[in-house]
């Protein structure tokens, strides 16, 4: 009896630790999504800002090299974010390239045994986990399904920019990064 005793406030202790963990686990998920909140409000608020300055601006013909600076800023903007996005695609497509036909796997299979599934992009999944993280913060996990190349969920896994469910491994979310 004593022992089982010994044994149970065992069990009893690290119970009691993990239940903490998971508490502090809670808190910070809490605090951080609080942060996205706020952050998203901001961004929300300054966007909205702009475009009230910008029609403000638009009415005033005296005022109208502002808004045309405004727009000209504006327009620069898009194109820096279509070139960032531009370069890193490349760099994904050249660094990290979809396997050729029969690469895939290293066991050899009969050509009526493979299936026959499209494979997306390392950028493609990145795009995946950045829009459901933007769009459902407080759900961003997305479902892996076959046209996710293995080594490509591998590589994000271990680098840390991905991470797994921790109840279902087939979905992944992205990485919570501070700067």
């Amino acid at each position: 009896l004593q022992k089982v005793k010994y044994n149970l406030e065992i069990a009893l202790a690290v119970v009691q630790l993990k239940n903490k963990q998971l508490q502090e686990d809670l808190e910070r998920e809490q605090q951080w999504h609080e942060e996205q909140e706020k952050t998203l409000d901001f961004l929300n608020r300054i966007e909205e800002e702009a475009k009230i300055q910008v029609e403000q601006t638009s009415r005033k013909s005296l005022n109208g090299t502002i808004s045309h600076d405004l727009q000209k800023k504006m327009l620069q903007l898009r194109r820096y974010k279509e070139e960032i996005w531009t370069a890193l695609g490349e760099f994904l497509q050249k660094q990290f390239p979809l396997p050729e036909k029969g690469e895939s796997s290293k066991r050899k299979k009969k050509p009526s045994e493979e299936p026959d599934v499209k494979l997306i992009t390392l950028k493609e999944i990145l795009m995946l986990l950045m829009k459901k993280s933007m769009e459902t913060p407080h759900e961003p996990y997305i479902r892996v399904n076959d046209s996710f190349w293995p080594p490509y969920i591998e590589l994000l896994l271990r680098s840390g920019i991905a991470l797994r469910h921790p109840e279902d491994p087939n979905r992944l979310r992205l990485e919570n990064f501070h700067m």
